[in-house]
């Protein structure tokens, strides 16, 4: 295996080419391996000013955030505060989702595994106060439920609001001021921004987006997400070094630099332990535990989380067995595609790690089952209409609903083919990644119930 320093000098060397063949403004990479960390950056920030990149700038980390809205509620679980199994109503009476029966019995474990099968993207601006995640409850009283708490894997965001809201009731204080006080400072942690107004103090990146006529992206027309779902990775944003920092303590079984002890070593396991498999979805993890997504990879296992918000677009790997630890922060352009460049290359050499190549379509795709999987599936993110063109070509349609409407009402149709069973992949990369499609369950008459990519959509009517 390589030594950190050669890595080091590697990035250096190919960062600025592997982001112009990727259409990359900017990244910035951090390793932790053995206690050192190196660093590399390259780009620019801003196409609207143009400011570069260096290690000292900051990025968004998106839904990597989760994995620290879970540490905090662990700390909870630590102190006797919070019982991992017990209906979140104990704790947050005025919880409530449009079933009654499932907001009654789901339980924090449910909301920290994406279980909990309520319809979990809202998205919905409830202010900039600090009552802004309270408020935010109020906002999911009528969110639809997909399925039994318990049954099955669906990413949520809104899981995490609550969640976020359970450490502001057991805390007596805002969400923000909670990671700020019970883990960024403590860790000694020097470049963490929770909003844009702290982000300015810093070298921020703004995300990049598409350009309609398929040029190089072009920036965003926001800085972030809406505060109100801070505890889902609606704004934190931090160094690469930073990052690193909040996985040490996850490596060092819940210690911090100075030695005094954040997190138990009972937590630290118990968040890596499988809670839910979850359908191979290209990107995402093999499992989930509490927080973490779980990587069933050949010299693992590795833990992590991905993030991803308005153009910005975050990676964190970290392998327990080996001491190692990898942050990619982007913003824009074909992330997925840099990602696996890097992270292949990287963990590959100082972990020996085998980092399994992104999903692609076969040049002879397998036999699909149409009567399966056609149809009309729906969700709070958008209705998606899978259907059959005359030449026989499988086509996804989406019309986009809430603030994704916002930005892409009604994307271009997506062309997908067989891919692995009840799998389907789409023939065009998106964000340098073909992205697959599980059709699972069973709606009654042997069709498919949900279309599941990470978060389900139902069958309409069904």
């Amino acid at each position: 295996m390589s030594t950190l320093s050669e890595i080091g000098t590697w990035l250096h060397e190919n960062l600025p080419d592997l982001i112009t063949a990727d259409q990359v403004p900017a990244v910035s990479v951090g390793i932790l391996a053995h206690g050192e960390i190196v660093t590399a950056a390259a780009g620019i920030l801003n196409k609207n000013t143009g400011v570069e990149a260096d290690v000292d700038s900051v990025f968004q980390i998106g839904s990597i955030t989760k994995t620290w809205t879970a540490t905090l509620i662990m700390q909870l679980v630590d102190e006797g505060l919070l019982d991992l199994d017990a209906p979140v109503r104990r704790t947050v009476p005025e919880f409530a989702i449009a079933d009654e029966a499932a907001a009654s019995t789901i339980t924090t474990r449910h909301l920290l595994s994406h279980v909990a099968g309520f319809e979990g993207d809202s998205f919905i601006d409830t202010g900039v106060g600090d009552d802004c995640v309270e408020k935010y409850l109020a906002v999911i009283a009528d969110a639809a439920q997909l399925f039994t708490p318990g049954e099955r894997f669906s990413y949520n965001n809104d899981a995490f609001v609550v969640l976020g809201r359970i450490i502001e009731v057991l805390r007596g204080k805002p969400f923000d001021q909670v990671l700020r006080e019970r883990l960024a400072d403590p860790l000694g942690l020097t470049h963490v921004a929770t909003d844009a107004s702290q982000a300015i103090r810093f070298r921020a990146a703004l995300g990049h987006v598409d350009a309609e006529d398929g040029g190089e992206p072009v920036p965003s027309p926001v800085w972030s997400l809406v505060r109100s779902n801070a505890p889902a990775g609606a704004m934190l944003a931090m160094t690469p070094r930073d990052l690193l920092g909040f996985a040490r303590l996850h490596l060092d079984e819940g210690l911090a630099p100075d030695g005094s002890r954040l997190l138990s070593a009972a937590s630290v396991r118990a968040m890596q332990q499988r809670q839910v498999d979850v359908p191979e979805l290209g990107l995402m993890g093999d499992a989930w535990g509490l927080g973490w997504e779980i990587f069933d990879w050949a010299g693992g296992p590795v833990i992590g989380h991905d993030g991803g918000t308005i153009g910005q677009t975050a990676f964190l790997r970290i392998v327990p067995g080996s001491g190692v630890a990898v942050a990619i922060l982007t913003n824009g352009g074909a992330s997925a595609a840099l990602y696996e460049t890097l992270m292949t290359k990287i963990l590959g050499a100082v972990a020996g790690v085998e980092v399994p190549s992104l999903p692609v379509p076969s040049e002879n795709p397998v036999d699909v089952d149409l009567d399966r999987i056609l149809g009309t599936y729906s969700s709070s993110v958008s209705d998606s209409t899978v259907r059959l063109d005359d030449d026989g070509r499988i086509w996804l349609e989406r019309t986009m609903k809430g603030v994704f409407a916002e930005f892409d009402p009604a994307p271009e149709p997506t062309e997908l083919v067989g891919w692995r069973g009840d799998s389907l992949i789409a023939r065009v990369p998106e964000l340098g990644m073909h992205i697959p499609l599980a059709f699972v369950g069973d709606d009654g008459t042997g069709r498919a119930l949900y279309l599941h990519n990470g978060r389900v959509g139902r069958r309409a009517n069904a």
